[in-house]
């Protein structure tokens, strides 16, 4: 049975939405701005991950963002995010951008507790921060691993939305990456 694993860059108020800025909100861009001496721990770390990874799990605007961005480029880490298999969550697309992807339509819940049934190992969930919102809520999430980036954006979308009820986390691991960062890892709790 797969491992639903979402790994993602937050602010220290938990703020997922708009990281480098190109979604035009009014808090954008504070990824870049607060990554400069630890981008290539952290770069390792994540290319550790992937290679590590069976499978992709993104929304729509996630696949969309990340084939613009991975699809020409060639490191270790785009390569094997390039070929590994994705699965993109959409009702509206036909045709996912990324390579290597297949499209899950239908009821969302139903969908990803087929795919944990079918992939063996960990699948990766990265930057579809409102997709993890509703697998939190639906206890389909396995881990969280979470780059904590050193500054409050103060505003934005947070990882962690709403929820029916409390979700009990274990923390497993802690790291400090390069100068700033913080990496935690938490368990979802049984």
């Amino acid at each position: 049975m797969g491992k639903i694993v979402i790994s993602t860059n937050v602010s220290l108020d938990g703020v997922a939405q708009d990281p480098d800025g190109k979604e035009g909100t009014d808090v954008g861009g504070w990824f870049d701005q607060f990554m400069t001496t630890d981008r290539a721990p952290w770069l390792a770390i994540l290319t550790q991950e992937a290679m590590a990874a069976e499978a992709l799990l993104l929304g729509r605007r996630s696949d969309e963002w990340f084939a613009e961005r991975w699809l020409q480029r060639s490191s270790p880490f785009a390569d094997r995010l390039n070929r590994m298999p994705k699965y993109v969550v959409s009702s509206t697309l036909d045709e996912p951008r990324w390579s290597n992807a297949t499209v899950l339509t239908g009821d969302v819940v139903d969908q990803v507790t087929k795919l944990k049934q079918s992939v063996p190992g960990e699948i990766l969930l990265y930057a579809s921060y409102q997709l993890g919102q509703l697998l939190l809520e639906h206890d389909l999430v396995d881990e969280l691993r979470l780059f904590v980036l050193p500054v409050v954006v103060g505003g934005g979308r947070r990882l962690f939305g709403g929820t029916s009820g409390r979700k009990p986390l274990q923390l497993v691991r802690t790291e400090t990456v390069g100068e700033g960062l913080a990496l935690l890892t938490y368990r979802v709790a049984p």
